[in-house]
C-alpha cells in the first residue's frame, strides 16, 4: 500500500523559512513524480512544485519560483520542499502526492493517484 506522510509544517513569520518533508512508502514503481500542492481556506487546491524521480526534472508554479526548492533523497524515499522568503499568501495546507508510471514532472492535480494527509503552513505578517 502506497503511503505518503507530510511533516515540517508550522507557524513562521513572513520572510522566514520552512522545510516540508514527504516520506513515501509502499512504492514499487520505477517511474513516478512527486508533487506538492496547497490549499488555502476558501480557495481551490493549486500545484506548487513537482519532481520526477527518474530524471530529477522539476517544475514550479510562478508564485513560488525563486523561493521554493523541491528535492528528493531516493535512499530515504523522501521528497523535500524548502520554502524560503515565505509570505502570508503562502499560508495553506500543503499536500504531497504521487503520480506513478511517469518520468515527466507535471503539476496537473488530476494525474496524481496517491495523496498524503497534509501539513499546515501558516505565515504571519
Amino acid at each position: 500500500e502506497v503511503q505518503l506522510v507530510e511533516s515540517g509544517g508550522g507557524l513562521v513569520q513572513a520572510g522566514g523559512s520552512l522545510r516540508l518533508s514527504c516520506a513515501a512508502s509502499g512504492f514499487t514503481f520505477d517511474d513516478y513524480a512527486i508533487g506538492w500542492f496547497r490549499q488555502a481556506p476558501g480557495k481551490e487546491r493549486e500545484g506548487v512544485a513537482c519532481i520526477s524521480n527518474s530524471y530529477g526534472t522539476t517544475y514550479y508554479a510562478d508564485s513560488v519560483k525563486g523561493r521554493f526548492t523541491i528535492s528528493s533523497d531516493n535512499a530515504k524515499n523522501t521528497v523535500y520542499l524548502q520554502m524560503n522568503n515565505l509570505k502570508p499568501e503562502d499560508t495553506a495546507a500543503y499536500y504531497c502526492a504521487a503520480q506513478v508510471g511517469t518520468h515527466i514532472a507535471t503539476i496537473i492535480e488530476q494525474l496524481y493517484q496517491y495523496w498524503g494527509q497534509g501539513t499546515q503552513v501558516t505565515v504571519s505578517s
